[in-house]
């Protein structure tokens, strides 16, 4: 070998051999480890939990749900600037066969604006 090569090796094998020992990085910091517990974690299932039953609705309710339905189905025709009994009757006029539980609400109610005008009314044309 050459000598400027077997000292270059010499130096290098000094170095490494000189040096502290360098270990792992875990060994530097040290890892928060959990301890097992016998195999498998024993978690007791916890019970179902129960729904909420949805609130009754009141008859009221009911009936401004179904005419809201009715303000937002298109197929009876634009509902803004009439009030719903008549967007009902030109809707059974031009034979699109709105439903008769529809004219029973607003004829039950004929006088309370909740129930006569469409949810557009507050708004202008």
């Amino acid at each position: 070998m050459n000598d400027s090569i077997l000292a270059a090796f010499r130096c290098a094998v000094n170095f490494i051999y000189k040096t502290p020992k360098r270990g792992l990085i875990t060994d530097t910091f040290m890892g928060v480890k959990k301890a097992r517990r016998g195999g498998k974690r024993d978690k007791s299932p916890s019970p179902p939990v129960a729904e909420p039953e949805p609130p009754q609705l009141s008859e009221r309710e009911k009936d401004l749900q179904e005419l809201k339905k009715f303000d937002l189905d298109c197929k009876f025709g634009p509902c803004t600037g009439i009030s719903r009994l008549q967007r009902w009757e030109r809707a059974a006029l031009h034979g699109l066969n709105p439903p008769q539980e529809i004219k029973d609400i607003l004829l039950k109610e004929s006088t309370d604006p909740e129930y006569t005008q469409s949810l557009w009314c507050d708004y202008p044309l």
